[in-house]
């Protein structure tokens, strides 16, 4: 089946945001609920080399783990029925947004600066873009990327919210659109 032909139920479904702000965990939990499997982009190309990010960065670069992300993100993307969560700078190459707005359902997970920073402790030793850099470049750098998160199906805003109560709202909202847009027969 051609991805272009896929049902809005088949298509996969694609979480973007900021580094940390829980594509990953709330992905696996969506893709449980709905059944689907789920793909973290970053993970699997971790496997493909055998590292980690930080060290594929470090020996390869970030130009070629780019080019290796929009490979596997072009793959999965043509796929049926997946979660896919993409690492926070993948979606700044404009060849991946079209590839994942047109074949996939792409939702926004998003999260204020305030609530960000309290998560930084937690994530900043294994982020490689994070390395080397002030609070006030990594402010820059969220909110440089917030523009391009903008181009999404569907934001959804995370504050003072539990990873439950996000993946709840995610699967009831993507079963009212199934049921608008394609009715059972």
């Amino acid at each position: 089946m051609n991805y272009s032909e896929m049902s809005l139920r088949e298509k996969s479904i694609v979480f973007i945001g900021f580094m940390g702000v829980g594509k990953t965990t709330i992905g696996e939990l969506v893709a449980k609920k709905l059944y689907r499997d789920f793909v973290d982009i970053d993970q699997e190309i971790e496997k493909m080399f055998q590292m980690p990010t930080s060290q594929i960065f470090k020996e390869f670069g970030e130009e070629f783990f780019r080019n290796k992300e929009k490979e596997v993100i072009s793959q999965l993307s043509q796929q049926r029925l997946k979660i896919i969560s993409v690492g926070g700078g993948a979606f700044l190459q404009e060849e991946i947004q079209k590839i994942c707005l047109s074949n996939c359902i792409v939702f926004f997970l998003d999260l204020s600066w305030d609530s960000w920073k309290e998560r930084i402790s937690l994530i900043i030793d294994s982020r490689p873009v994070l390395q080397g850099r002030s609070l006030e470049d990594i402010e820059e750098l969220f909110y440089t990327r917030q523009a391009i998160y903008s181009n999404h199906h569907s934001k959804v805003e995370t504050d003072n919210l539990d990873i439950e109560e996000v993946a709840n709202y995610i699967v009831d909202s993507l079963k009212m659109a199934w049921d608008i847009y394609e009715p059972s027969k």
